[in-house]
């Protein structure tokens, strides 16, 4: 087995969905919630899906875990 990412198409989602996961962010470097995230790339590793991006406010990474809730 590969640890290698699987690409998904984070446009596929619907407009209020992406707009959701773009809102709702934490940033381990601002230490704040929600500034927002620009950049979204949605990808797979080890059966975990993620959407990672840019925080709003600093320009760090930022990472969301999807969970079953998300779904």
């Amino acid at each position: 087995m590969t640890d290698e990412r699987k690409m998904r198409d984070f446009g596929a989602r619907d407009r209020q969905e992406q707009q959701a996961f773009l809102e709702q962010t934490w940033c381990d470097n601002c230490l704040k919630a929600n500034l927002g995230m620009s950049d979204p790339v949605e990808y797979e590793l080890k059966g975990v899906v993620y959407i990672e991006g840019r925080c709003l406010g600093c320009g760090q990474p930022v990472l969301t875990e999807l969970t079953d809730e998300d779904f």
